[in-house]
């Protein structure tokens, strides 16, 4: 069983439009409504794939339960922990050629029973988890250190333990020594404070993080695929190029897509860019289903080429 955690889930709601002018008034072309955040689309894409999966979130005030009868929709288990703040709505307006504007909230405030609370639950269910995946933005009331807590519970269970996160959140969760960790480009640079251009900044920075106590690092590059370091190398992957319908949640299913073939190797993430493309080709933030999965459609590199320049690699 893999369980996902995400301390501040949301309706994500995605509206279309022919072209985003501001001040203007638009006619959406579609629009459409998805139980979200990143341990929850995660907990989608591998629930699709036919893991054993549960989703752990804090539900709040009537969105909340908008968002749990979507999980149930789309058959994903979940455990929840009641809190008196409301969930929060996050709006992303997409274009015909793919260029996404978001508007996140910041969410309810967690009180500190609640968030002792969905720790607890965590720890619990790690009992029976292969993995434990913890992800995405700290609610107002969380402390920074969430995700290192989760990782220092659960591993010393003897679980393994990955974290998809940002700043002072995933700085704190790479000092707890997490099994992996799966930022992208743009949080990679800043985690480690410096500007990663080229394909060897990225492997340096995956190196040192590794050297620190990581035990593995995958980033996802947008276009240009994405790049892992662990203990069967350093290996590059990326597909060919995707009619981009949105971008949102394509890191999530890259992860999704890497834990489901195992979590470890050049097998795995070739399924993680495999997964991830197959997101951006799908509306709001639909996760793929293993039917959309092209696994011949990747390219995997052992050998990086070190001298490769990024640019608007954030996914």
């Amino acid at each position: 069983m893999i369980v996902t955690v995400t301390p501040n889930p949301s309706l994500d709601r995605t509206v279309e439009v022919p072209r985003l002018l501001r001040g203007e008034v638009h006619r959406a072309t579609s629009v459409r409504l998805d139980p979200g955040g990143k341990g929850v689309n995660v907990a989608r894409a591998l629930t699709s794939a036919g893991l054993d999966t549960i989703a752990v979130l804090p539900c709040g005030r009537a969105p909340g339960g908008r968002l749990t009868d979507l999980l149930d929709l789309h058959g994903v288990r979940a455990a929840t922990v009641a809190i008196d703040g409301a969930t929060r709505t996050n709006i992303t307006v997409v274009e015909p050629d793919g260029t996404t504007t978001k508007i996140n909230e910041l969410g309810p405030v967690l009180t500190d029973a609640e968030v002792a609370q969905l720790a607890d639950t965590v720890v619990a269910l790690a009992a029976d988890a292969s993995w434990v995946v913890t992800c995405g933005s700290l609610p107002a009331g969380m402390p920074d250190d969430f995700h290192a807590e989760v990782v220092r519970r659960t591993r010393s269970a003897g679980v393994r333990v990955a974290v998809d996160a940002s700043d002072a959140p995933l700085r704190a969760a790479c000092a707890a020594g997490p099994d992996l960790i799966k930022p992208n480009h743009e949080e990679l640079a800043e985690l480690v404070g410096r500007p990663l251009t080229s394909i060897g900044d990225v492997l340096d920075a995956a190196r040192g993080l590794r050297a620190a106590g990581v035990g593995a690092v995958l980033v996802s590059l947008g276009a240009g695929g994405a790049l892992l370091v662990d203990d069967s190398g350093e290996h590059h992957a990326v597909s060919s190029p995707v009619a981009v319908r949105s971008t949102v949640g394509a890191g999530d299913a890259t992860l999704a897509g890497f834990l489901a073939a195992g979590g470890a190797g050049p097998d795995a993430l070739r399924q993680a860019v495999a997964y991830g493309a197959a997101a951006c080709r799908l509306p709001g933030s639909a996760m793929p289903g293993p039917h959309e999965i092209d696994l011949h459609d990747v390219r995997v590199v052992g050998t990086p080429d070190t001298t490769l320049h990024l640019t608007g690699a954030a996914v």
